[in-house]
């Protein structure tokens, strides 16, 4: 992906995803046909200019999260929401896998009324479905601020595939993606 600059974001949508470890989610939507940039970061506490070691803490209020800059006309909001419910699990508050603390709740924050719309439908829907067999915690709220995460955050898993945590954490995530979503996955990466 590369660096993208104010001016070529005008015709980009913005989408902020928390669900766990940011590294997880950043490598999926990487793939993602229609995604120009993913960036790791922190959104949702009351600290202004949060860091890793402090959001670490739970004391901060804020999740980790990736922000999505996506192309509409390729992939749709409410595509990248199906990923998200399908690469974590919406069901626990507070912690994914070995994960835990408020900085890793499932969480959408919203940029539009629209976007609100549909996490709220897409949400509904699933637990129409009974897909979950307990109730989705996923919090759904208006955009904070949000806050890069350190540079070295920053496009984690392909610099660190051999990492432990990445082969046991992000790759079967990545691995579950790809197995379930051929039609999003970007031919860079197909």
């Amino acid at each position: 992906m590369s660096k993208i600059e104010p001016q070529n974001l005008a015709h980009l949508e913005r989408a902020s995803l928390g669900g766990g470890c940011f590294w997880c989610l950043e490598a999926v939507y990487q793939q993602v046909r229609g995604v120009v940039a993913v960036i790791s970061g922190y959104g949702g506490g009351a600290r202004p200019n949060p860091d890793y070691e402090s959001v670490c803490t739970g004391a901060t209020g804020h999740a980790e999260l990736v922000d999505i800059y996506f192309d509409p006309q390729l992939v749709s909001y409410r595509d990248l929401l199906e990923i998200f419910f399908v690469i974590h699990d919406p069901t626990t508050l507070n912690y994914q896998g070995n994960d835990h603390g408020t900085q890793y709740r499932s969480v959408i924050f919203t940029h539009t009324e629209k976007q609100r719309e549909i996490a709220f439908e897409v949400v509904r829907e699933l637990e129409d479905s009974h897909i979950y067999s307990q109730p989705i915690v996923t919090e759904i709220a208006p955009a904070p601020t949000i806050y890069a995460a350190e540079d070295y955050h920053q496009d984690y898993f392909r610099q660190h595939p051999n990492q432990g945590y990445c082969m046991a954490v992000v790759a079967p995530k990545l691995a579950k993606f790809r197995a379930k979503f051929k039609a999003l996955i970007s031919t860079e990466f197909a």
